[in-house]
């Protein structure tokens, strides 16, 4: 719901707020139209303002219309009661979880790259099949990377704001009194977004180790297959008499088999390693 809420959000931040009444339903809109009229024609009967044929025949001419128009309001006031309940589900999750999100639209440009680079090499991880597989700890890998992925977005907003302040302060001009005062600020700013970065960065190295595991583990589920139907050709080269020439390539392939294994094995130790230290940082 948050995720599809962010035109809620901006209102909220214009100051709106979910209004206090809900839409009518179009059952409601039919029982006022069909009471109204049938009140009034049959007060005006009882006085006997009204002949009984000019109350059918008047009710007839109106009721084609008033039908139609009622089926028109009817939807759209069906539409109006679902946006008006979607409205006000956001509303209150948004106020209820504020200061636990961050809207992308806040970050500045250098803050949305880093963090777009973040959730790329997440989803390098989450979604591989080593990762799938458990060969990468895939509960562990649940948990740290969301935190990971919250905790720099979180940081890449406060950055953004305070740069863009800064930003605006220092492109008035500035005395060299002041310039003495911002110099250690913007110094500040710099630092704290190279240590995000470097967080970022370890991200993108564990990721690359992960697709370095899942390239190994592509390649060691081929020749895993490769090798289940090395009897038929075994059998083809002994009736073709060619077994000179086949049977070192097979023996190769074996080798390469064993190989492929070790990498793979190395390949997934080295991704181990490159989550520890992206929970290090």
């Amino acid at each position: 719901m948050l995720r599809k809420s962010r035109r809620v959000l901006i209102k909220m931040r214009q100051g709106w707020a979910p209004k206090l009444w809900r839409p009518s339903s179009g059952l409601h809109y039919w029982m006022l139209a069909a009471f109204g009229p049938a009140a009034s024609f049959g007060m005006l009967l009882s006085l006997g303002l009204m002949s009984p044929g000019l109350a059918v025949l008047l009710l007839a001419l109106l009721g084609i219309p008033l039908v139609m128009l009622l089926l028109g309001r009817n939807d759209l006031s069906t539409h109006e009661a679902d946006e008006y309940t979607f409205e006000r589900e956001a509303f209150a999750q948004l106020r209820w979880y504020e200061g636990r999100y961050v809207l992308t639209d806040d970050l500045d440009e250098p803050a949305a790259r880093l963090l777009a680079r973040a959730q790329r090499a997440i989803a390098t991880v989450s979604g591989s099949r080593v990762n799938a597989e458990g060969l990468l700890d895939d509960v562990r890998n649940a948990v740290m990377l969301p935190a990971h992925e919250w905790e720099i977005a979180r940081l890449l907003a406060k950055l953004s704001a305070l740069r863009t302040k800064h930003r605006q302060t220092v492109s008035q001009g500035l005395t060299p009194d002041v310039e003495a005062v911002a110099e250690p600020l913007t110094r500040a700013l710099n630092s704290s977004e190279a240590a995000v970065l470097a967080r970022v960065e370890a991200l993108e190295r564990y990721a690359a180790s992960v697709a370095d595991a899942e390239r190994a583990y592509v390649a060691h589920h081929q020749i895993q297959e490769l090798r289940g139907h090395v009897h038929q050709y075994e059998e083809l080269v002994a009736e073709t008499g060619a077994d000179a020439f086949a049977v070192p390539e097979l023996e190769r392939l074996a080798a390469d088999a064993g190989q492929l294994e070790q990498a793979l094995r190395r390949s997934v130790n080295s991704a181990h390693e490159g989550r520890r230290r992206v929970r290090r940082r």
